[in-house]
Order: structure tokens, then C-alpha cells, then sequence
């Protein structure tokens, strides 16, 4: 069953080019498993509108000062499973960035730079997604490679205790190698861990994300909670991984809601944000890890790769999390709309759009096959009319042509 997140996660800014939104990971809750639909053998299209208001009540104290993070808008990736476009912005943009996982992020003009008391600014930033065929490989462990298969570089960049990871954990270093006792085979790794997590961590939501050690002392998580904590639990063992967020289209879904002691509220139509882990498994890569995407999808701990979201075309991939502490800056967000009495309103609509293959009359392609078919049908036509000119009757007077016109 999906289960997704109710909390907000916030896109962080560690260097200069790197922006800062809030982002909500809030939808539906359980029960939705009946609209996700499956696997499509072509392209589908969506729309994804986002607006956001920020709000300085009436009676508030504080100026709010716009900086270079409210201003920033998430940009949906790029990759072999779907092609994003920033199809319109309220403002204009003015510049592209990459934060430091490499997100892309549009950055806004916007017409003021302060929000005095009673004031508030809107605006809205819509994206048009192809989301591609896609497939999981035939994984098993007979065929997995080795921890030692691994590229150095990788595990470089992908195995350290940088942002949420807490891989020096005393507790949870002893909690990795007991499960993964002294296995090396990176896919049986991985079904040690999903499986201990399926069978010791409850599900439940937070407001906020926890940190892998939370996670473990409190026995509960939500979907990107236990997707951290897998992270966190492989790249001890020297597996590189990180978190994928990303939003599944859910066409009877509708969600309203205020968090943050009503300091932020939201409204969810027709979509779901959800989390999962990416996990690099020699030889075939980088692959999906979703630990709560549906229930009773664990008699097999490796079904956790191959029945996740992210494997549904109705999932969009938005933004990875690999160096960024989010789970640190989603806290210090929620302390900064409190203590200034701050109000941040967004609105996310999901919308799926005609096939980008259908026929139209403007594809050249179907063009020329329709003249070409229209040439052959007026020349068998006159043939045929000629041929029945020297034998006529009465009957067949009517063309042929002009019978199959009005067809």
C-alpha cells in the first residue's frame, strides 16, 4: 500500500549556487493503491503546478526578508526514464543553478524584496514531464557483483557520513555488521537490510524527517525515515547510496492540510510526494530501493527493488539528497516560521495530458502518410468510375469516392 510521507523537506543551500525551497512531501494517506496505475508500453504526459504564497500575517512583528532561497524554484530531472521542462513561471527567471547534489533550480525575479506586515507573494512555477517505458533489471544474487566490484569514486563520493548520514554511529555501526555479518556480495547486503527493516521499523509519519539514529532508537519511520536509514546502514558496509524523492500522479486524489502549528498548509490534487532509496549495485548500477511503496511486498526483501514506485510511469523523479543534511535544515525551517510568526501556503496540482505521440494534424509525419492515402483512394476511385462509365446503371450512379468521404 503507498504510503507516503506527511511531513515538508526542505531544498538546502550549502554554497553560493545552491538554493533553497521548501518542498512538501505530503500526500495521500493509505488506500491509494487502487489508482496507481502501471507500466505503460509508451510516453505519458504530465503537468505539475506548483504554487507557493508566503504570508506575513496581519498581526505580525517582522519583516520578512525575500532572499535568494524563496526566490528558487526545483527544476524535475533529466535522465533515461523522463524528460522535465519549466514550461512557465509567474516571474522570470533570472538564472539556472545546480545546488550541491546537482538539482537543478530556476532562480526568480521577484517585484519586492521585503513583506512587511499583512502582506504576502505568490507564485507559481508549472513543468511539463514525458515519463518514459521503464524496466528493472532481472537482478539475483547469483549474478550480483561483489563490494569490491565497486569503483572507488563511488564510493568516494557516495559512502561518507556527509549530510543525514550518520555512519559513525557507534549503535548503528554494530547494527550493520551484525546484519550484514561479513557478506560481500552488495545484493545479499541489501536483502539482509530491507528485510530487517521490514521487519522491525513501523510505519508512521513525522513533520518532520528523523535522523537514522532516531529512526532506530524510536523502531518508526515514514518513507524517506526508513529510506535514510538503508542509506545510512549501506554506505557503512561500503555500498553507495542516497534518497530520491519524487511524485506519483494519483488521479482521484485530493489532500488538504496544515502543519507546523498552521504555519504551513497545503493542498495536494491529484498527486503524491514519496521517497525512496538509490542504491548502487554492480553490475547493472544505480537502482531503486522503495521500502514503503506498498504492503505485503516484502516475502521477497528484493521486491523492494522491483515493485517500488519510481518502476510505475506514473512516478516522477524530482530530486536527489546525497550530501545535503535536509533532515537539519527542514528542523531549522520550521524554527524560523515559528519564531517570526510566518505563513507559507502551496498549492501542488498533478495533471496528466494528452500522448505526445497521438496523431495530430500538425505532425508531418501523419501529414504526408494522409496525403499519400488520399492520392491512392482518388486514383483508385477514378479508375474505378471510369471503368463503370462504359457498363453504367442506375444503381451506381453515386461516386465511390464521395461514399467513403462521407464515412
Amino acid at each position: 500500500m503507498f504510503r507516503p510521507s506527511k511531513r515538508w523537506h526542505i531544498r538546502t543551500k550549502t554554497t553560493i549556487t545552491a538554493l533553497v525551497i521548501l518542498t512538501l512531501l505530503l500526500s495521500l494517506p493509505s488506500g491509494t493503491t487502487s489508482v496507481l496505475a502501471q507500466g505503460e508500453s509508451k510516453n505519458l504526459n504530465y503537468s505539475i503546478k506548483t504554487t507557493i504564497t508566503y504570508v506575513n500575517p496581519n498581526e505580525g512583528t517582522k519583516t520578512w526578508n525575500l532572499t535568494e532561497e524563496d526566490r528558487a524554484s526545483g527544476l524535475f530531472m533529466n535522465n533515461a526514464w523522463q524528460s522535465a521542462e519549466l514550461k512557465e513561471t509567474t516571474f522570470p527567471v533570472k538564472s539556472f543553478e545546480k545546488d550541491e547534489d546537482g538539482n537543478g533550480v530556476a532562480v526568480l525575479e521577484f517585484p519586492k524584496q521585503q513583506l512587511p506586515p499583512g502582506e504576502n507573494l505568490s507564485f507559481t512555477a508549472e513543468h511539463s514531464v514525458v515519463s518514459k517505458p521503464r524496466a528493472i533489471p532481472d537482478i539475483s544474487e547469483d549474478k550480483s557483483g561483489a563490494l569490491d566490484d565497486i569503483p572507488p569514486d563511488l564510493k568516494k563520493n557516495y559512502t561518507s557520513a556527509e549530510g543525514p548520514w550518520t555512519v559513525n554511529d557507534p549503535k548503528l555501526a554494530k547494527l550493520a555488521h551484525e546484519v550484514g555479518r561479513d557478506e560481500t556480495n552488495v545484493l545479499k547486503l541489501v536483502r539482509v537490510f530491507v528485510a530487517w527493516i521490514r521487519d522491525n521499523i513501523h510505519y508512521t509519519t513525522h513533520e518532520f524527517p528523523l535522523y537514522p539514529n532516531e529512526t532506530l532508537d524510536e523502531l518508526q519511520g515514514d518513507c524517506d525515515d526508513q529510506a535514510i536509514l538503508l542509506v545510512t546502514l549501506s554506505r557503512i558496509m561500503g555500498i553507495p547510496s542516497h534518497v530520491e524523492i519524487g511524485a506519483i500522479y494519483l488521479p482521484d486524489g485530493m489532500v488538504e492540510e496544515s502543519l507546523w502549528e498552521n504555519h504551513v498548509r497545503t493542498v495536494q490534487k491529484k498527486i503524491g510526494w514519496h521517497g525512496w532509496a538509490m542504491l548502487y549495485i554492480p553490475p547493472w548500477g544505480w537502482l531503486p530501493v522503495d521500502l514503503t511503496y506498498i504492503t505485503n511486498i516484502f516475502d521477497d526483501p528484493l521486491d523492494a527493488i522491483r515493485y517500488g514506485a519510481v518502476v510505475k510511469q506514473n512516478t516522477v523523479q524530482y530530486m536527489n539528497y546525497s550530501k545535503v543534511d535536509y533532515v537539519a535544515v527542514s528542523r531549522q525551517a520550521r524554527t524560523y516560521l515559528l519564531e517570526n510568526d510566518f505563513v507559507v501556503e502551496m498549492e501542488d496540482e498533478m495533471r496528466e495530458l494528452e500522448q505526445n505521440n497521438a496523431v495530430t494534424m500538425f505532425n508531418p509525419t501523419v501529414v504526408v502518410v494522409l496525403v499519400l492515402t488520399i492520392v491512392v483512394i482518388l486514383a483508385g476511385s477514378f479508375l474505378t468510375v471510369g471503368r463503370w462509365r462504359k457498363h453504367p446503371r442506375e444503381e451506381e450512379v453515386a461516386s465511390p469516392l464521395s461514399y467513403r468521404l462521407q464515412k
